[in-house]
């Protein structure tokens, strides 16, 4: 007799729950960023803004777009340039916290961050378009 396979249950979507059917995928060739942890396209190297970031988890890079990116609400931290108003970010495919996105920054000199995106260094990766040596090493850190 034969082994039936397990099945698996879908549960439907309820009425507030989106579903997402797609995942954004960052032109062929392009020097991207993408999710450590499922390789999903997070960011184009042509939207980075600054290397000099600190996360909660170390290094950090500033974006000034990115994708397949889901935000959470956002609150106020005092973060080490001051009080900014926050939200965290996490991959749309694995839901791993990645980093935060700037809602508001309160001092005229952080104004800038408004609308970018950090991503720490820790849950990403090279993808795609760059040289030979770095296609080798492939991670960031």
């Amino acid at each position: 007799m034969a082994a039936v396979p397990a099945m698996k249950v879908v549960q439907p979507l309820k009425k507030d729950q989106k579903m997402k059917t797609f995942q954004a995928y960052l032109p062929p060739g392009a020097r991207t960023y993408s999710c450590a942890h499922c390789r999903a396209n997070l960011a184009n190297h042509n939207e980075l803004i600054s290397k000099s970031f600190q996360g909660s988890q170390g290094k950090a890079y500033l974006f000034n777009s990115v994708v397949n990116i889901g935000c959470g609400p956002a609150e106020e931290r005092v973060l080490l340039t001051g009080l900014h108003a926050v939200a965290d970010i996490y991959c749309e495919c694995c839901k791993t916290t990645l980093g935060w996105k700037y809602e508001h920054a309160y001092e005229s000199s952080q104004k800038y961050k408004e609308g970018k995106f950090i991503i720490e260094l820790i849950h990403m990766i090279k993808d795609n378009g760059w040289d030979s040596n770095e296609r080798k090493r492939n991670s960031i850190h």
